[in-house]
């Protein structure tokens, strides 16, 4: 498998986000996935967590989501789950207990000296500690506070906890996603409204988050003025409704389920095979008539109802068992090769295997092998930025609870009997 190693990794003096800091109070997905993206392009982040207690409770909670777990040189499972290593490379970890006094102290002092500010927190909790973005930003004026909630700042859903399944139901993903009516039927096998297979909420709005801060550290570099950031998982699961939330503003008829079909492109969905099942996505006329050629049903192309796509998707219902009944005939290496050759979108419905074997995917570099203080090595799914002059750069893997909380304190000016004091405070 070709994959980046820390050798062959493209070196730059620096990165797009050099010099920034982002002080990181977020866990498990949406937040850790913003500050990893930034923590890609440059940025040093520092990822607070809670210090480890006598129950071993402590750090982020994706670090015991698990199995899997990383295996260390022996074969053996460590403590560091695959989740959190997926969400948490080139950060620095320190552990401090933002509810001692001491910690809030030292965390005001650390953002103080931080360009962003990213966490997660029910509402209010951060007032309740200090660590609001008023008392912060009075604190340092440049400072980005970003804040990352189930429903936001704002609103009668404002107190509620948000979580990434119950976003998808409630801001009408789940809706769209799933068998359609007619396919339950058909088999009589059951079936309903279905969530996505990855966390979509979280990760979109951990995205938008990366996004927003850093159009905000644009707007402090015109100005000299930081900003508040309220991110919300139900804003963003309303926002990627995209062309299916315009369907319904324009028309009032909320979309339906259609299964692995398109609700605006017809034929765009999952078709059965001689030997399994396969991919056509054909997005325009021209494609179309090229997908009848291929197939041996020039005449459907020409035929009023479906030759145009708007006619095709009214009249889905004539066109698709019809193409169904052809795609059953042949095997689906054929029906790729002959589609390629046509021009024709298409594709297999890989596993996981199948993705990281592509040659295509591995051509791309989308896998990075790191050194890891507890096993050989360790390989994770790499950013997909490619830049010509500031290329990412894997500097750290997911790094242990609390590994960097000596050397950032240091770096803050403290000294070793501080950094002692605070430990036996058990505020770190």
């Amino acid at each position: 498998m070709i994959a980046m190693t820390i050798a062959s990794m493209p070196t730059s003096p620096r990165q797009p986000l050099t010099g920034v800091r982002v002080l990181d109070l977020s866990r498990v997905l949406a937040g850790p996935w913003c500050t990893q993206t930034l923590a890609d392009l440059g940025a040093d982040v520092i990822k607070v967590e809670r210090p480890s207690s006598p129950d071993h409770s402590g750090g982020d909670d994706t670090r015991g989501w698990g199995p899997p777990f990383l295996k260390d040189r022996d074969g053996q499972d460590t403590a560091e789950a695959a989740y959190y290593l997926g969400t948490n490379r080139n950060k620095r970890s320190i552990t401090v207990d933002v509810s001692r006094p001491e910690g809030q102290t030292l965390i005001r002092r650390i953002a103080e000296q931080s360009d962003v500010f990213v966490e997660n927190y029910k509402v209010g909790d951060m007032a309740r500690y200090g660590l609001d973005a008023s008392s912060l930003r009075a604190l340092n004026p440049r400072l980005v506070y970003c804040s990352i909630t189930g429903f936001g700042q704002t609103g009668p859903y404002r107190d509620r906890a948000g979580y990434d399944y119950a976003v998808q139901g409630m801001g009408g993903l789940m809706s769209v996603t799933g068998p359609s009516r007619a396919e339950i039927a058909d088999d009589q096998s059951g079936g309903g409204p279905q969530k996505v297979g990855v966390a979509v909420a979280d990760l979109f709005t951990g995205m938008y988050a990366s996004t927003a801060i850093l159009a905000a550290l644009r707007h402090r570099d015109l100005t000299g003025e930081g900003q508040s950031i309220d991110m919300a998982l139900l804003d963003t699961q309303v926002a990627m409704l995209a062309n299916l939330g315009a369907n319904y503003l324009t028309t009032g008829v909320a979309p339906q389920r259609v299964g692995n079909a398109h609700q605006n492109i017809v034929p765009y969905q999952v078709f059965e095979v001689a030997d399994g099942h396969m991919i056509v996505a054909v997005g325009n006329d021209s494609q179309f008539a090229k997908f009848c050629e291929v197939a041996g049903c020039a005449e459907l192309a020409r035929d009023p109802r479906f030759e145009r796509n708007a006619g095709r998707v009214r009249h889905r219902q004539h066109l698709v068992p019809q193409l169904a009944a052809l795609m059953k005939q042949r095997m689906r290496a054929d029906w790729l090769a002959a589609l390629e050759a046509a021009k024709v979108p298409c594709g297999p419905i890989n596993d996981l295997a199948d993705v990281f074997a592509d040659p295509q995917v591995q051509h791309r570099e989308m896998t990075v092998h790191m050194p890891h203080p507890l096993a050989d090595t360790l390989r994770l799914v790499a950013s997909p930025m490619k830049f010509s002059a500031t290329p990412v750069q894997y500097r750290r893997p997911p790094p242990l609870l609390g590994e960097h909380t000596a050397q950032v304190l240091t770096e803050l000016g403290l000294r070793a009997e501080e950094i002692d004091a605070l430990k036996r405070a058990n505020a770190i």
